[in-house]
């Protein structure tokens, strides 16, 4: 992994800015939202371009070798823009998996495509419980002769219906193993989802008897080590797009006048704004806390993580729900961005993992 200094995160943070500035306006969400893929092509090509495709893969592959915490910071502006695109899905967790993996083959021929965005790739791990630890994997692999097959059902899967790459988490004994599928394989279905939040694309694929080839051997403490760096990009997702909404409500107060004077000056909303900046701001050190002692390896990196998990995705719901609510009627309005934050802000609470869930094993790791 490569180390950046702290000029080149605040480099790297100032182009993210100006490109999702120019290229993803809600103008752009919108449109993007409304298209069969999800995505804009010439956006996922302008982020290659600029390495944040690659930015978790190692230079040896083409990557930028960055790591949690250049992720994280990446991953706030991202939220703040409400980006549509499968960046999620193929630049954080398939790309981790591929990462944590032990076969430096699979990784060489799938990495480089992933990271100049000529293939977008994406991860089927969890059943229709959608609950994210082993016991909820709901594919099963089985050796048939001198390959393997999967049956079973994965859900959620993020893009899975716009995916080049499919990986699958599939159960092999006491354990779980890594498989590659052909997105057009022999008894494979994929049903496209309907979500909350329309920016995002999430399908269910069903297996029956469907061929795969195994990637290397590792089991599932390498689908947590991607997975805990997913949780980390989330979290700043979370905490990026939780700032968003509470600029926007300020900018929003400072200028709606009602009785005279801009509604800012209503001490009602002065606490209510206040309540907001305390999410914010503790979303956002909960989320580069995270990302920090993931990088470091730490002890409590799987408190930091947990707790990052379930703090953001609860602040990022409080202040878009606050937002909504500080705008008044106009925020109920197809037309006003407000909800669409908010849509983001409940469909993230329930992606890797509900934050009842990462609470619940937040207080397992602190032994409560």
């Amino acid at each position: 992994m490569q180390v950046f200094e702290a000029e080149e995160r605040v480099a790297l943070v100032d182009a993210v800015q100006r490109l999702l500035r120019d290229k993803s306006t809600e103008t752009d969400v919108r449109r993007t939202m409304e298209t069969e893929r999800g995505y804009d092509p010439d956006l996922w090509r302008q982020l290659a371009d600029m390495g944040l495709l690659g930015l978790i893969v190692d230079t040896a592959h083409g990557g930028s070798g960055g790591g949690p915490i250049e992720l994280e910071l990446v991953m706030e502006e991202i939220g703040a823009a409400l980006l549509c695109s499968p960046f999620l899905s193929s630049a954080v967790l398939a790309t981790a998996l591929l990462n944590a993996c032990d076969d430096d083959a699979a990784r060489k021929r799938l990495l480089p495509s992933l990271v100049s965005g000529e293939k977008i790739a994406t991860v089927a791990l969890t059943g229709e419980k959608a609950g994210w630890t082993k016991d909820d994997v709901a594919v099963a692999a089985k050796p048939s002769g001198d390959r393997w097959v999967l049956d079973g059902a994965a859900s959620y899967v993020t893009h899975g219906q716009t995916a080049d790459v499919l990986l699958v988490v599939a159960s092999v004994g006491d354990d779980v193993g890594l498989f590659e599928v052909a997105t057009n394989a022999e008894g494979l279905e994929v049903a496209p989802l309907s979500t909350f939040d329309l920016t995002l694309r999430l399908a269910k694929l069903s297996f029956k008897s469907v061929p795969a080839k195994r990637i290397g051997s590792a089991g599932w403490s390498a689908v947590k080590a991607a997975l805990d760096v997913t949780l980390v990009a989330l979290a700043g997702e979370q905490a990026g797009g939780a700032r968003r909404s509470l600029d926007m409500t300020v900018e929003y107060g400072k200028n709606r006048i009602q009785f005279g004077r801009p509604i800012a000056g209503f001490q009602a909303l002065k606490h209510m704004a206040a309540d907001m900046l305390l999410e914010a701001e503790s979303a956002t050190s909960a989320a580069r806390n995270a990302a920090k002692r993931l990088a470091e390896g730490s002890a409590d990196t799987d408190n930091a993580i947990s707790l990052a998990a379930f703090a953001c995705a609860d602040a990022f719901t409080a202040v878009t729900a606050a937002s909504i609510q500080m705008h008044g009627g106009i925020a109920f309005t197809w037309d006003y961005p407000a909800h669409l934050y908010f849509r983001r802000a409940r469909a993230d609470a329930q992606l890797f993992g509900n934050p009842s869930f990462h609470r619940e094993r937040y207080l397992m790791t602190m032994g409560a």
